[in-house]
């Protein structure tokens, strides 16, 4: 470890506090973490890190919780010997929709902390509302159809917001919530400056529109520099110099394309409690099936991005209903007989493309956001063109060792039908089909090598698939590149591309552990996208009519 200054990068996620500290040269020198269920599941009640109101679609967290993970994860950097004196600068995500609410008691509670205390004790009063939605709440179609309707149509909302309205954001929580209870302005449904006619329907009316205003703040357009010293709670209590800066936090979505330089063309897959699918582009091109984020550090340029709630949870279910799964959970891999099934079913599950039918699936343990789909499970075939789609009516019309394979390929023929207009063929290889040039996989989900091997085959990758080496710790590590970036940038025209990707190097960050694009296999895919998009549509109907 070098002498010079440090950086804090830390991640709230849905299950995890995480922590990573980094060097001026991007070295990884410390790391921590808190589990909630394993730390604070008997305290609270929580399971996956996160409470449920099944009756009404409610799923939350306790505020709590994470004040005492923030100390939790704090002392076991400390216990490490992690020089937090040396730290000039602390970024970070959170949950991308996640929320708070702060009380009219927080501002003077915050300025009076004491060091002899932990923030849970002190800060006990300072919320008006216990709890913090969570992504994977459901609770607010009501909410979600007045957002919608209010611009006009879910198209002008995407225009406006860069998406149409979804449950899990911030302006339909906030408009559920105002009769009973009490930034990042992307994710909201507000709009990137806070649209009038929006904070009018949130709050109910214009005089409450002001006040909502004031309580949000005005959008910060620079997403480097300082918001300020850190607390001198921190300083007294672990050590932290007072003169340790505190840049702009972002959501954990926005984090992730910060954890690598991403090179137009190139796309990110995260596979967490959720999966998300994620590029950079300069062009905004809005649609209500998909969102665009400003880019947390560069204007002019966006975050594209498809949320999918039923990814890893959704992957577990039909990973658990496989013959010795369960014995395997205790004495072995779980993940044993799923991986098996999955690379031994041929892509679709189509061995003679003469005789047999493509399968196809949406696993949806929760409702899902892309596309707005109540829970369930349906299955369909085509035939190997596209052409023919039927539903399967049997509960069970193939075997469950066939799912494995399903469920990844309907994932990412999802994200692959959404994102095809963003792609083109490689600059270096342009008899290649469009796709995207690599595809770069984070999350607990990149070690499994049978998701890599289908998600290559589905989406691409001219260059290959490539695992970031932090796994399930990409948000804390653009976090902690996001601080390094604000305090060390030679000027503010100085890019965190341009910072980031001098210091950045590929060898020992990524592991490159699949080949992307297979010749035939990729364009098998692609003629089953028509069909994967009328089964979807199909589906859809349904739930309107019912």
């Amino acid at each position: 470890m070098s002498d010079g200054p440090l950086y804090l990068g830390l991640d709230l996620s849905t299950q995890q506090l995480k922590a990573i500290v980094i060097q001026s040269d991007l070295h990884v020198v410390a790391e921590a973490k808190v589990s909630f269920d394993e730390d604070f599941g008997s305290k609270y009640g929580v399971e996956k890190g996160v409470l449920m109101n099944k009756a009404e679609g409610e799923v939350f967290a306790p505020v709590a919780m994470w004040l005492e993970s923030l100390d939790l994860v704090l002392n076991r950097l400390k216990e490490k010997n992690t020089p937090l004196n040396r730290i000039r600068g602390i970024s970070g995500s959170c949950q991308q929709h996640g929320s708070v609410y702060w009380s009219h008691k927080a501002s003077d509670l915050l300025a009076g902390l004491t060091a002899d205390k932990p923030l849970v004790e002190q800060l006990k009063d300072a919320f008006s509302y216990p709890y913090g939605p969570n992504w994977q709440d459901h609770s607010t179609q009501h909410e979600c159809d007045q957002f919608d309707v209010k611009l006009g149509s879910p198209q002008r909302l995407a225009e406006v917001t860069g998406s149409a309205a979804h449950h899990r954001f911030t302006g339909p929580q906030i408009m559920r919530l105002r009769p009973t209870s009490a930034a990042w302005t992307s994710g909201t449904s507000l709009g990137g400056d806070w649209s009038e006619p929006l904070l009018e329907l949130t709050a109910g009316g214009a005089d409450g529109a002001a006040g909502l205003r004031r309580k949000l703040g005005e959008v910060r357009k620079d997403g480097g520099g300082s918001m300020g010293a850190i607390s001198r709670y921190f300083v007294s209590r672990y050590g932290f110099s007072a003169d340790c800066q505190i840049s702009p936090f972002t959501g954990d979505n926005p984090a992730t394309i910060l954890a690598l330089p991403l090179r137009p063309g190139d796309a990110i897959v995260s596979l967490g409690t959720s999966t998300t699918f994620l590029m950079v582009t300069p062009v905004y091109k809005p649609d209500p099936s998909y969102h665009f984020f400003n880019h947390p550090t560069t204007p002019g340029q966006y975050m594209f991005m498809l949320c999918y709630k039923n990814g890893a949870l959704a992957r577990e279910k039909v990973r658990d209903a496989l013959p010795g799964t369960a014995q395997a959970k205790t004495s072995g891999d779980p993940w044993a007989a799923f991986n098996a099934a999955a690379l031994s079913t041929p892509p679709l599950d189509i061995s003679n493309p003469a005789t047999d039918r493509a399968k196809l699936g949406l696993y949806f343990y929760l409702p899902e956001i892309v596309p707005n789909i109540r829970a369930g499970t349906w299955r369909f075939t085509s035939l190997p063109d596209g052409t023919d789609l039927r539903e399967e009516t049997s509960s069970t019309p193939w075997p469950v060792e066939t799912d494995p394979r399903i469920i990844v390929e309907s994932q990412a023929l999802s994200m692959r039908l959404r994102s095809q207009n963003l792609v083109y063929p490689p600059p270096d290889r342009p008899q290649l089909p469009a796709q995207p040039r690599r595809v770069y996989l984070v999350g607990g989900g990149s070690l499994n090598p049978a998701i890599a091997r289908v998600l290559g085959d589905v989406l691409g990758g001219a260059e290959g698939v490539y695992r970031l080496d932090v796994g399930g710790n990409a948000c804390a590590l653009g976090g902690a590149y996001k601080a390094l970036w604000s305090l060390e940038r030679s000027s503010e025209a100085q890019t965190f591309d341009e910072l980031i990707g001098q210091r950045w190097k590929e060898e020992g960050a990524i592991q490159r552990i699949g080949d992307g694009y297979r010749e035939g296999v990729f364009e098998g895919y692609g003629k089953i996208l028509k069909a994967f998009e009328e089964m979807e549509g199909r589906v859809l109907e349904v739930a309107r009519n019912t």
